[in-house]
């Protein structure tokens, strides 16, 4: 008889990566705000939304509360990454990394560069993001392109459960710092089959995860599924769109997205983010200068407006791209005989 198929949520693989990790290397230690978790702060729960659940229980000396003052438990990842241990801290929201950013831009960016590569800083720094949560515009932010545009840091955003564990994993056995970003609507409503063995999925390797021939569109994190929705929409007009999932946002594979736009003539770039400086234009403007000759048409991108993040609950929804936005982006690349079709 076959054994069902086994489904984890976004938060439950990223529980489970944390877990693996800490029971195969003693140096790997958490800590962060509610880190050990409240709900009686038995160690059951772990943490406000459940991804450290459990772990304190199985490794009490490794799980650790930290107070509500981020430069100082950030500045503790940093030393205790740079004098062998291997932290992942807990941010919380990302939009409380500017409590904390000299110790991300000036110490764990830079310490390895500044001693000659005579010490590493192994560190993951875990935060959520993002809109959908009726968070208000200091927890709601997508501050990404804040960090790939500092040397020395990496930067990751699953978009589903199995890149979350695969890449978590890959992110804790890394020896450079690594801002991860979870966004926080992916922690429930993102689910799938996920292996049970522990594995890590290369950092700086993005995946296509829809071919097509007529468009590439690029999303990041919880685009991918809007990325997807459109490309189901645009295939019963007769649109082939291949979709990349990026997974990491530094370093960047365009190599990946070279290929595609290569074989598609057209780019689409999807971003959470606000447009100005964002990951999405830095997309756009490499592929427009390295491969402008493969383009039949004009990059677009579709992003977040330049605004705060609403606390409406409407104005927040109308905030981030959808799937009507990206198909409306990817039909003004298309040749009018196309786009006359499907009107």
């Amino acid at each position: 008889m076959t054994q069902p198929q086994r489904v984890l949520s976004y938060l439950d693989a990223l529980n489970e990566a944390l877990a693996q990790e800490l029971a195969a290397d003693p140096s790997v230690v958490v800590f962060g705000e509610d880190a050990v978790g409240g709900h009686g702060c038995d160690g059951t729960m772990g943490h406000a939304w459940g991804p450290t659940r459990g772990l304190h229980n199985q490794f009490p000396d490794r799980i650790l509360d930290a107070p509500i003052t981020e430069s100082a438990f950030v500045g503790a990842a940093v030393g205790a990454a740079a004098t062998g241990l291997r932290p992942v801290a807990d941010l919380l929201f990302v939009d409380f990394a500017g409590v904390c950013f000299d110790q991300i831009l000036n110490q764990a960016a830079k310490l390895r560069y500044m001693v000659g590569g005579k010490a590493a800083v192994p560190m993951v720094l875990r935060c959520m993001w993002g809109t959908g949560m009726r968070r208000g515009a200091q927890h709601s932010q997508a501050l990404y392109s804040l960090f790939t545009h500092i040397p020395g840091l990496k930067v990751v955003a699953p978009s589903n459960p199995v890149d979350a564990k695969g890449l978590l994993a890959a992110s804790i056995q890394d020896d450079d710092p690594v801002i991860f970003f979870e966004h926080k609507l992916l922690y429930f409503g993102s689910r799938a089959v996920v292996p049970e063995e522990r594995y890590t999925i290369p950092l700086g390797q993005a995946k296509v995860v829809r071919e097509g021939d007529d468009v590439t569109i690029v999303a990041i994190g919880r685009m991918v599924n809007e990325a997807l929705a459109a490309a189901e929409r645009l295939e019963a007009e007769g649109v082939r769109a291949e979709v990349v999932d990026p997974r990491t946002l530094s370093p960047f594979d365009f190599d990946t997205v070279y290929a595609s736009v290569e074989k598609t003539s057209r780019l689409v770039v999807v971003d959470e983010s606000n447009p100005r400086c964002s990951v999405a234009t830095d997309i756009a403007g490499t592929v427009a200068e390295n491969r402008f000759s493969s383009l039949s048409a004009a990059v677009r991108t579709v992003t977040g407006p330049h605004a705060p993040v609403p606390f409406s609950p409407a104005l927040e929804d109308a905030f981030p791209p959808n799937a009507d936005k990206i198909v409306d982006a990817v039909r003004s690349t298309l040749p009018s005989s196309v786009t006359s079709k499907a009107s």
